[in-house]
């Protein structure tokens, strides 16, 4: 899930935020009691960073956004955590690069945990101060959770990549997958042309990339009832799916060609069966379950495939917002997605389980301007070239999902719970 800017407009912080700021806070840390010493310095990849620069960026993000923001005099914790634990803020600072956060053995993880009560204690100090009722701070902290979550998602899946590189295939945690029940057949729900007012309505926290609140016009279309399975993607896959140029656009194709891509991210051929890399360790696939792990480029050679094509996220947003932020979330404690029932007139699964891909590009809605100065940095400078997915997975915690979050991504990243729901004009 990528970071993404404050929404300086919103009218209202949501109460109760001292106890959300504690759950949020103690909830990465119950994220991290799983792991050895030795897994807080995991860096598998270049995109990937490390649990322990989790901990201490969103820390440091407090500590930057808040704390610093308020009181010109305040004296940072160290003066060089502004430059290991930034991530792309120039506005404040240099970031130390991104491909070398697991090269930092020091500081050390006690110093981390150290470093995260110390900056607790002092939130929840200007929280019960003469000024923590400032609209200013409120807004700031309430951003700061958010931040924190969509941290705890990156935190899981970067693991879950890190882990997997390991010939060992050690299992994030002990325990079995959740097994699907058998799936219903997929059917189509039509969606009458119209226009329909798109984003968030800036009534309660929102990121700035969910406004302004516009309308759009959509034509008649059909949605899927619910994402694609594992066992409908392994037809597309048995029919030389990854073979044909003809059902990939040309970057993806060159992707397939210079990442001699088979099949989905943690799919393992063993033998005559399927294994699949989940973060229990390695176990059968389940057939019935959402394939997730798929790129951009795959979604879209799939759905050419099946005959039909990615939903818009204005298409999807449309069928999302009559129905509650209800699904298979990070508090399920499933870690996985888990294949449900369908046989409903109303889409199924459309939050949690598994980010679908969209057909949009990540781009500005009309009359989007970004937050002043650094904080607002993120959004704006990286709507270029990503994809929009929508609805959340399995390792998003339920309180940030909305039918208007738009979350983003390059069009060959596969190591996101990221699925596919087919959509079709009619």
């Amino acid at each position: 899930m990528r970071k993404q800017a404050l929404n300086e407009t919103a009218t209202r912080v949501a109460p109760g935020l001292e106890k959300e700021f504690q759950r949020v806070r103690d909830q990465s840390v119950k994220l991290c009691e799983p792991l050895k010493t030795e897994d807080y310095g995991l860096q598998a990849m270049e995109c990937t960073s490390p649990p322990k620069w989790h901990l201490a960026h969103t820390t440091w993000f407090f500590e930057t956004f808040v704390l610093r923001a308020v009181d010109p005099r305040y004296q940072p914790w160290h003066p060089l955590f502004e430059h290991l634990f930034n991530s792309y803020y120039q506005g404040v600072g240099r970031p130390y690069a991104r491909p070398q956060r697991g090269l930092l053995s020091r500081p050390t993880v006690e110093e981390v945990y150290n470093y995260r009560r110390g900056i607790d204690e002092r939130i929840l100090e200007l929280m019960a101060g003469p000024g923590g009722d400032d609209p200013f701070s409120l807004k700031r902290i309430e951003l700061g959770l958010h931040h924190e979550l969509q941290h705890q998602e990156l935190l899981l899946t970067d693991l879950k990549y890190s882990f997997h590189v390991n010939p060992l295939l050690p299992g994030y945690r002990s325990g079995s997958l959740r097994k699907s029940p058998p799936l219903s057949p997929l059917h189509w729900i039509t969606y009458p042309a119209q226009i329909n007012r798109i984003g968030a309505n800036g009534d309660g926290f929102c990121f700035d990339n969910e406004l302004p609140s516009h309308r759009e016009f959509v034509e008649n279309f059909e949605l899927a009832s619910r994402p694609v399975s594992n066992r409908e993607f392994l037809e597309f896959v048995l029919d030389d799916g990854y073979l044909r140029p003809e059902l990939w656009l040309a970057d993806g194709w060159e992707k397939v060609r210079s990442d001699n891509w088979r099949a989905p991210l943690y799919w393992r051929y063993k033998n005559s069966s399927i294994g699949h890399y989940s973060l229990f360790g390695e176990d059968e696939l389940d057939l019935d379950a959402p394939v997730c792990h798929v790129s951009y480029y795959e979604a879209d050679a799939y759905a050419r495939w099946a005959g039909a094509r990615l939903p818009t996220e204005t298409e999807w947003e449309i069928a999302a917002r009559p129905h509650p932020v209800t699904g298979n979330f990070l508090d399920s404690d499933i870690l996985h997605p888990v294949g449900g029932a369908s046989n409903s007139a109303q889409p199924a699964q459309l939050f949690g389980d598994v980010w679908e891909w969209t057909a949009s590009a990540y781009s500005p809605y009309p009359g989007f301007r970004a937050a002043a100065g650094a904080i607002g940095e993120y959004n704006g400078k990286f709507m270029s070239g990503q994809m929009v997915l929508r609805g959340g997975s399995c390792v998003s915690d339920a309180a940030h999902i909305r039918a208007s979050y738009r979350n983003f991504f390059y069009p060959s990243d596969q190591w996101q719970f990221s699925g596919i729901r087919l959509a079709r004009n009619l």
